[in-house]
């Protein structure tokens, strides 16, 4: 599997009750299908598995696939502490069908990269699945380095990476040294910088409901290589991207959802959802992103 264009690791919804709402689960993979991404992530921060059950992870994916039937690739989540339940939503993974599976340093243990490498092989030997590997040193604790690629990076599984760090002397690094895993945008605003450096993909939030705006730059910048058109795309997502940087950020993503008309209810604990002055800000910061990118597209087409 070679990753290219938009990849949303979506939402979870929750109904009143707090149990998973697969119905509205459904509706929100549909709106990403006639959007034209280019796959799904199912089981990433944004989808909030650290505050799901085991069994409702895999309940998730296999619904996850059910509802897709195959018209798009799916990335199932292994995320986890333990290598022993990484392993086991890798097999589920495996089990279900799914196209390849995200693998992520284990939070809270800082294993050495070595250590992480076992990790991540061990995960690979289960599944035999492409992996995307992920990179997100606030989260994790740990950073993926050049011992652990030089590791990781032989097996024929491991096709990208998710890079997350926010240093861009990282992606010069996997791009210049390890060229072979394909790069993917995971710090939102350096997107235009990563296809600058040859990333083909983009793992963005986002685009859980904001799809055809992150798409445009997608095009922009990997299939058109017109970096005018994208700097003035990405200046016109930067508002946006800034204000996740605030700290609630599945709260915004899941509150962008209800704007656009998916019901996805309220975050799981420990998270709370905005503020009715949260939700003002970001409603306005989204209508102004749209109508901007609307008209880039327009003049664009008419150029």
């Amino acid at each position: 599997m070679k990753f290219q264009g938009i990849y949303p690791p979506a939402v979870t919804p929750y109904a009143p009750d707090g149990s998973i709402d697969k119905k509205a689960y459904a509706e929100v993979l549909e709106s990403l299908i006639e959007a034209k991404v280019h796959g799904v992530v199912v089981g990433g921060s944004t989808g909030e598995y650290y505050a799901q059950t085991a069994q409702e992870r895999f309940d998730l994916a296999a619904h996850a696939k059910d509802v897709l039937k195959g018209r798009i690739p799916l990335i199932i989540g292994t995320g986890a502490t333990r290598t022993e339940d990484s392993i086991e939503y890798a097999k589920a993974a495996k089990s279900i069908g799914a196209d390849a599976i995200l693998v992520s340093s284990p939070p809270y243990a800082i294993p050495t990269e070595r250590e992480n490498a076992v990790h991540a092989l061990a995960i690979d030997r289960a599944a035999n699945l492409p992996i995307m590997l992920y990179n997100y040193p606030a989260r994790m604790g740990v950073s993926m380095g050049e011992e652990y690629f030089s590791r990781v990076g032989k097996s024929k599984n491991v096709v990208a990476i998710k890079e997350a760090s926010g240093d861009m002397a990282r992606v010069h690094m996997l791009a210049r040294e390890f060229p072979h895993i394909g790069l993917s945008c995971g710090w939102d605003d350096q997107a235009l910088e990563f296809f600058a450096w040859g990333a083909q993909s983009w793992v963005c939030a986002g685009a859980n409901f904001l799809p055809k705006e992150h798409i445009a730059l997608y095009e922009a910048c990997v299939v058109e290589k017109n970096f005018d058109k994208g700097r003035k795309i990405m200046s016109a997502m930067l508002p946006f991207m800034n204000l996740l940087d605030g700290g609630k950020f599945v709260q915004s993503i899941k509150f962008g959802c209800e704007l656009s008309g998916l019901k996805v209810g309220n975050v799981r604990a420990p998270l709370r959802p905005l503020t009715s002055e949260e939700k003002r800000a970001l409603q306005t910061v989204v209508t102004n992103l749209k109508r901007t990118i609307a008209q880039i597209i327009l003049g664009a087409n008419h150029a």
